[in-house]
C-alpha cells in the first residue's frame, strides 16, 4: 500500500478544507403567524401548514 512520501504544507491542507464548514439552515416566514420556520415543515409555533392547522400547539395549564 502505497504512503506519502512528503507532508502537506499547512496552505494546501486550508485549501482543501475551505469548502469544509457549517451552512446556516434556511428559514421561511410562517404565513399565518409569521414566524420563522423551517421549510416544507409545520410552524412550531402556531402548527399550521399548508394553511390548516396539523398540530396542537395549546399549552398545557
Amino acid at each position: 500500500m502505497p504512503n506519502p512520501k512528503r507532508r502537506h504544507s499547512k496552505a494546501r491542507t486550508g485549501r482543501r478544507r475551505a469548502h469544509d464548514f457549517l451552512t446556516p439552515h434556511s428559514l421561511s416566514e410562517c404565513p399565518n403567524c409569521h414566524e420563522k420556520k423551517m421549510p416544507h415543515r409545520a410552524c412550531p409555533k402556531c402548527g399550521h401548514y399548508k394553511g390548516r392547522e396539523v398540530l396542537d400547539t395549546e399549552k398545557a395549564s
